[in-house]
């Protein structure tokens, strides 16, 4: 399963996002200077977070990005969703129906083949397992310690407006 790099990038602002709540919207202009990237291109890939109501953002001086609900009500499949959009990964072109092979075939092309059905199961249990899995999960993982959050709150903090 190949996704883009706005996942990752998602991801990590909905988990610092999640962080800072308390703080009230965070900038653009912070976010982008703690992942160290461009305003325009982190903006970019949180804007169809903000369609999909994952994110808010509020215009103004003391405006920015914030969580749009609660971290534990959305999961990294919406997030995923959001970014990368609901595409299936494997289309099935039925290439079992092409060239001499399909001659003569019978109702056994009714049903799929068991190319498509070893795909769609693994699919379906990829898109479980992220969908088991929330931003508040994500936040309280051994992985992202209190002590990683307190770098990202001082760093944010931090960050000339």
């Amino acid at each position: 399963m190949r996704m883009g790099e706005s996942v990752e990038w998602g991801l990590h602002c909905c988990v610092t996002l999640g962080w800072l709540a308390d703080r009230g919207p965070v900038s653009i202009r912070r976010l982008a200077a703690w992942f160290d990237l461009p305003q325009e291109y982190l903006k970019k890939r949180l804007q169809p977070l903000a369609r999909a109501g994952i994110l808010g953002s509020s215009p103004g001086v003391h405006g920015g990005w914030s969580l749009a609900r609660s971290p534990d009500e959305i999961t990294v499949m919406d997030v995923v969703t959001a970014l990368e959009g609901a595409v299936e990964p494997f289309r099935c072109a039925e290439i079992r129906r092409r060239g001499v092979g399909a001659r003569g075939a019978g109702p056994e092309f009714d049903r799929p083949c068991g190319v498509t059905t070893v795909m769609r199961r693994a699919e379906l249990a990829w898109r479980r397992e992220l969908a088991a899995h929330t931003i508040a999960e994500l936040m309280a993982s051994p992985e992202s310690a209190e002590r990683t959050r307190r770098n990202y709150e001082r760093m944010i903090a931090s960050v000339v407006e």
